[in-house]
């Protein structure tokens, strides 16, 4: 990207938060208190990678400890990757800091058309459907819902663009430098790396959203079940993280997946009194759904030490 580009891109983002008003400041307070208390990237990469776990395959990956944000190893920890789904954190973070959870919102005609344009997953919303802001957080964050981010971004711009500018605004504030948002799922388009970022941001978006009881509360779901009601049909929601229910102690966080980005998964784990947060980004794998092998592998070691 040019630097006229970049520029620009920034200059767009900072006007737009000069003149924004959110409501929910403590979400962001507390996202920033963290981001700000945790230890430099750069000295996370004096760290030797020799003493690191062995057989990490991923292009780019890290763990830290999630309370202090101190990170135990990395590989190209501030390196610019795609990210695929694991965008929808940021989407589901700007809408927490809005809040009104509660808020009824019509799940519109275009999304059958955008999931089917795009092959993304969906959580198979039907148009004309009316769910709560909190029940589409659900089917955004479990099963990956292209579909229930479409429809959160519409409300909550409202607008598709406003709401793109909002990731990109909060991702500024929470001093995520090298991170962009094209659009609100992850998709790759305009291009397979038009929205990327890197360990090191990924790492703070992590620690930043669990530090918010609701997101932990959905993230650590195996599934959901909503009964049909007034207004909307049945669904069931199934959390594709590969390590709830396998790994001991796993509580989240989100996976991803285009045939650029490969499999990706930023991920916690609590077990006796010690919590990791990590991500990988790149890593090999069969098919599009996201396996655990490197998260398993950097979990293992950092539990070993």
């Amino acid at each position: 990207m040019s630097r006229w580009a970049r520029v620009s891109r920034w200059a767009r983002v900072s006007r737009w938060a000069r003149v924004s008003r959110w409501s929910s400041a403590a979400v962001l307070a507390a996202g920033l208190a963290v981001a700000v208390t945790a230890p430099s990237a750069a000295a996370s990469d004096a760290r030797p990678a020799a003493a690191g776990p062995a057989g990490v395959q991923a292009r780019a990956a890290a763990i830290e400890v999630a309370s202090t944000g101190q990170v135990l190893w990395s590989r190209n920890l501030n390196t610019e990757v795609p990210m695929a789904s694991i965008t929808k954190v940021m989407t589901a973070l700007v809408v927490l800091r809005v809040g009104h959870l509660s808020r009824r919102i019509t799940v519109p005609s275009a999304v059958i058309g955008y999931v089917e344009e795009h092959g993304a997953s969906g959580a198979g919303l039907r148009p004309g459907d009316t769910l709560t802001a909190g029940q589409l957080l659900e089917a955004l964050l479990l099963p990956s819902g292209a579909d229930a981010a479409y429809t959160l971004a519409e409300a909550y711009g409202p607008g598709l663009s406003a709401f793109i500018a909002k990731m990109n605004a909060t991702a500024s504030l929470l001093g995520m430098t090298r991170t962009h948002f094209s659009n609100f799922d992850g998709l790759p388009y305009p291009t397979g790396y038009s929205t990327y970022s890197t360990p090191a941001d990924l790492l703070k978006l992590g620690r930043v959203a669990m530090a918010s009881a609701v997101f932990r509360s959905v993230v650590d779901r195996r599934s959901y079940r909503l009964a049909s009601g007034s207004g909307h049909h049945a669904y069931l929601w199934v959390n594709l993280n590969p390590l709830l229910g396998v790994y001991r102690g796993a509580i989240g966080i989100k996976t991803g997946y285009t045939p650029t980005a490969g499999h990706c998964l930023l991920f916690e784990v609590i077990r006796d009194g010690r919590s990791f947060i990590g991500v990988n980004l790149g890593s090999p794998g069969v098919g599009t759904t996201v396996n655990g092998a490197d998260a398993t592998r950097m979990l293992n070691w950092a539990f070993s030490r």
